[in-house]
């Protein structure tokens, strides 16, 4: 565990999450030969409004496993169950900008039998900026390292730059903002982090746009951790290939925030000077706690540092 002033700095979005469960299967829907023209519907069985968003989630896993993570983002007029929320947990906000005209993000989640998720958000208050900069930075100091995850995609260009002038080691996990992103964009993030979190479809993409390869990405950051579903993790270092295998869940209720456990987990490994398997191990087992609830910040669990 890090010393008791140390600090994890989370980036990202706040929102409200309204969860949508699918019965069946977005691919018996969608005729991949008429994708230009789609039109269809799907009918939702269950929906529940949770609190979430990336920074949202990160932090309250770190939280749960000990870590004083501090949140840097947005929320607007209608935070205040949100802010009760994350004072109950004792998750520090002083780096969280209330922008009193608008409403806070809010994150329309569906997911059908596969695990597959079509997302629309509404951005409101994640179209600020909460003004990430030097001196903002520097009020919370001492900080161990910090993750730059999807949010609003100027402070995200603007964390990563403030954390290299800084000289703070920082984690690039760029996820749903993969495509508003631009190629030299990508690159402003990826270059100079100590690693980056994506999942495999994510991975595909950035190589796409990017127009590069694995090879040449692990040049430009010393780590890339891409989550794999149901078939676990694989971490890139150097020359290496680390292959994690997922934690068995008692119960599939609903996947959506088990890719920000498990970027806790990996952050709390590193925390704990961890070898990278035992980082994707402790993530693993983190990320199975949100499969198993409905909701991302609805799940809990008794950690003992071992």
């Amino acid at each position: 565990m890090l010393n008791n002033k140390q600090k994890i700095l989370v980036s990202g979005s706040l929102a409200y999450d309204k969860i949508l469960n699918f019965k069946g299967r977005f691919a018996d829907h969608i005729m991949p030969d008429k994708i230009h023209k789609l039109s269809v519907s799907f009918m939702i069985e269950k929906e529940q409004v949770n609190f979430g968003g990336t920074a949202g989630n990160i932090a309250y896993n770190l939280k749960l496993l000990g870590e004083e993570p501090v949140i840097l983002s947005q929320a607007g007029q209608d935070f205040k169950a949100y802010q009760e929320w994350l004072d109950k947990h004792k998750l520090l906000t002083g780096g969280i900008k209330i922008i009193k005209n608008k409403n806070t993000a809010a994150a329309h989640v569906m997911t059908d039998l596969d695990d597959n998720q079509i997302t629309a958000l509404h951005l409101e208050t994640m179209g600020v900026p909460c003004g990430i900069n030097i001196k903002m930075i520097k009020k919370f100091l001492p900080i161990y390292l910090a993750i730059v995850s999807p949010g609003n995609i100027i402070d995200m260009l603007t964390a990563a730059e403030t954390y290299k002038k800084l000289k703070v080691p920082y984690f690039a996990d760029p996820g749903q903002q993969i495509p508003a992103l631009s190629r030299e964009q990508l690159i402003r993030l990826i270059s100079g982090a100590q690693g980056l979190f994506c999942n495999d479809y994510e991975f595909d993409l950035i190589r796409h746009k990017m127009k590069t390869s694995l090879e040449k990405l692990l040049i430009m950051t010393q780590m890339i951790i891409v989550t794999l579903g149901a078939k676990g993790s694989v971490i890139y270092n150097k020359n290496r290939e680390i292959k994690v295998p997922a934690v068995k869940v008692r119960k599939i209720v609903d996947p959506t925030g088990a890719g920000d456990a498990y970027r806790a987990g990996f952050l709390k490994g590193l925390a704990n000077n961890w070898s990278l398997k035992k980082c994707g191990q402790l993530a693993a087992w983190v990320a199975k706690h949100p499969v198993e609830h409905y909701g991302t910040q609805e799940h809990s669990f008794h950690w003992h540092n071992k």
